[in-house]
Parts: structure tokens; C-alpha cells; sequence
């Protein structure tokens, strides 16, 4: 009958096979901003692994050093203290741990999602006459729509955007908190109703990119993925004019259709928005009649204030938009 030492390296040779399949795209994306943190991960495991490797070592040295069988092993049962090993155990964590604190401070600041980018890749600062492209970002039940404002166009479940040119993310959702997350553009950033998150990226390699809700939302979760566009200049030209050819217009009232909830929903393109859409959603306000969000919080603010001062916050209103640092001016100020 055969071994199981017979069957060992057959074994090891699949499973080596199956990792060669794995998609290790968090490791090596194809986006500056994911990249960047994909080298964070591996210095942080270096580090980490410093102390565990050496551990792991001496943990099997000494119980192969010192198992019972051996006869010629030291037996001190005495021993209780050794200085020279205390300050081994003590410093080398210690050091550690410095390093990783240094390391983790400094890239979280240099990848804060709210901070503007600086460079599109290594060695390559941002052009001064490029602008980003600003893509409005809405987690439905259960998909997503994309809204060019500069363009005038949007879609659902698809996204594109031209390579080396930064991009800005300007998030929300629908109904309930979810998480947007393109592995090859960035980390995931969350999306909340009635507020507004941001995301600076940019994708540096034309291509076909899977994006993904990485937060359990419901029934659809499963399928509320969708596909990432890498183009060059000129064929983000031309998706942005085959959508600007669908016809179809992204209403209030087709928006309030669109979110209700579906389940897989396919690719679809807008070729006119609303203006004002993105705020109105931001301040739950898509419905007609349905008083924002941003007018019911400054109403309640300037309770027991002067008429002056309500006259005066009233001219405001219409430009205000529900942003984590404007909800904070209206209740401050």
C-alpha cells in the first residue's frame, strides 16, 4: 500500500500550481495610489516578520535542543533571569514597533483619500494644467451610478476614466452605509446617505478593472459589482460620446425609479443629468416636495436668532451642500 510520503510531493506540486493562479492584485495594481499601498503592506509584513521568523526558529530549536530525549542538554532548574536576553526580547519589539509607527504615520497622510494628488507615478508630478476628473459616486440597492458633471453624463455599473489623469471621488449612498473599492485604483473608501466622502485616485495602465462593494448591503450584495475602464485620451472621448448618444436623461424622477431596489442590474448610460442631482441625493432630496436635508438643518440652527441673521443664512441655502465640514459651519456659525 502506498505511503503518504509517496503522495507528498504530487500534493505540493497542485498546490503550488493552484497559487500560481492566484490574481494578486492588491500586491501589484495598476494604479499609483494602490500601489503606494500595496508597498506599505509589504514593509509592514518585513518588519513583522523580523521578530516572527526569528521566534518561530527558536521555538523549534528548543524543543528539538531540550526534548527529554536528549540526554546532554543543560538542565538548570534554578534559572530565572538572564539580562542579555531580557533586552533581546524587550528591544527588538520595541524597535519594531517604532519603525512600523513611523512608517504608518507618514503614509497616512501622504494617502489620506481626502488629500489632492500630488504625482500620478513615481518620479511623475501632476502636469499644473490638469485638472482631475470628477466623478460623482452613488451606492444604490444594489448598484452603482457614476455622474460625469463635467461631461453631463452618467451610467450605472460602469465607470471609465482616461489613464495619468488624477481622478476625485466624490461618494454618497442611497439608503444604507456600503464601501467602494477598485483594488487596482485604491483602497476601498466608505459611502454613507446623507453625506459625502472622498476618494483621490488614478489608474496608470489601460485596461478592464473589476470594482466591487467590499460592505455586506443586503440580498444583492453578491452582484453589485461593476467593470472600470482604463482608456487613453481618445477613447475616453468616445465612450463619453457614445453615452452622450444613449438619449436617455438621469431626471429626479428616473433617478427615484433607479433606486429602487434591483438586483444584477445591467450596464446603463445617461446621456444628460440633472444638475443639481448629486446634491439633492446628498440631502434626501430627490422626491418633489421633499424639503433637503441641508434647509431643515440650518432651519433648526438658526432658531432663536434674529431675522437678519435668517434672512442672510435663507440667501445661502440653495448653495449649501451637506458635506462633513458644511454641516459643521451650519450648526457653528
Amino acid at each position: 500500500m502506498p505511503s503518504i510520503k509517496t503522495f507528498r510531493a504530487p500534493a505540493l506540486l497542485a498546490i503550488t500550481a493552484l497559487l500560481a493562479g492566484c490574481n494578486t492584485v492588491v500586491l501589484n495594481p495598476s494604479g499609483d495610489v494602490a500601489r503606494q499601498q500595496g508597498h506599505l503592506v509589504m514593509i509592514a509584513t518585513g518588519l513583522m516578520l523580523l521578530i516572527i521568523v526569528p521566534v518561530i526558529a527558536l521555538t523549534l530549536l528548543f524543543a528539538w535542543r531540550y526534548r527529554a530525549a536528549n540526554k546532554d542538554a543543560d538542565y538548570q532548574p534554578d534559572w530565572h533571569h538572564s539580562t542579555r536576553l531580557e533586552l533581546v526580547i524587550w528591544s527588538a519589539p520595541l524597535l519594531i514597533i517604532i519603525a512600523l509607527g513611523a512608517v504608518t504615520w507618514i503614509s497616512t497622510h501622504t494617502l489620506d483619500p481626502y488629500r489632492p494628488l500630488d504625482r500620478i507615478a513615481a518620479g511623475k508630478p501632476v502636469p499644473a494644467d490638469v485638472k482631475p476628473l470628477e466623478i460623482q459616486v452613488v451606492a444604490l440597492d444594489w448598484k452603482w451610478l457614476f455622474i460625469y458633471p463635467e461631461q453631463g453624463i452618467a451610467s450605472v455599473n460602469e465607470v471609465a476614466a482616461p489613464v495619468d489623469r488624477p481622478i476625485l471621488f466624490k461618494l454618497t449612498s442611497s439608503t444604507t452605509m456600503n464601501a467602494f473599492y477598485v483594488p487596482d485604483l485604491a483602497g476601498m473608501i466608505y459611502t454613507m446617505p446623507g453625506m459625502q466622502t472622498e476618494l483621490n485616485a488614478v489608474i496608470n495602465k489601460p485596461g478592464v478593472y473589476h470594482g466591487l462593494s467590499s460592505h455586506y448591503s443586503g440580498a444583492g450584495f453578491s452582484g453589485m459589482t461593476f467593470k472600470f475602464h482604463g482608456l487613453t485620451s481618445d477613447d475616453f472621448g468616445k465612450w463619453v460620446a457614445t453615452a452622450k448618444s444613449g438619449g436617455q436623461s438621469l431626471t429626479r424622477a428616473t433617478y427615484n425609479d433607479l433606486a429602487k431596489p434591483t438586483e444584477r442590474n445591467p450596464v446603463q448610460r445617461f446621456g444628460a443629468v440633472d444638475a443639481d442631482l448629486f446634491s439633492r441625493i446628498i440631502n434626501i432630496c430627490t422626491v418633489e416636495g421633499q424639503r433637503c436635508m441641508h434647509e431643515v438643518m440650518a432651519q433648526d440652527a438658526l432658531r432663536g436668532r434674529s431675522k437678519a441673521g435668517e434672512a442672510a443664512m435663507a440667501a445661502l441655502l440653495p448653495q449649501q451642500v451637506c458635506t462633513r465640514e458644511t454641516r459643521v459651519d451650519l450648526l457653528t456659525n
